[in-house]
């Protein structure tokens, strides 16, 4: 199936979205921030990891063999 891609402008978004029914407003308001909180929690774990990436970490890259 070919992927279709809309252009759309946030503005036209919020329109869209103003008009859904209450239940559908409220389900789209949270899965929204859901998301947000995801992402938001995604990019605050990359740092505590960017030490594995400074020169000489590599032993986590690196399985030993015997």
């Amino acid at each position: 199936m070919p992927k279709v891609t809309l252009e759309i402008s946030p503005k036209r978004v919020k329109e869209l979205v103003f008009q859904l029914p209450p239940r559908e407003f409220l389900a789209l308001a949270q899965a929204v921030t859901d998301r947000a909180e995801t992402m938001a929690m995604m990019r605050l774990a990359e740092t505590g990891f960017r030490e594995w990436n400074e020169p000489g970490e590599g032993i986590y890259d690196e399985t030993e063999t015997r």
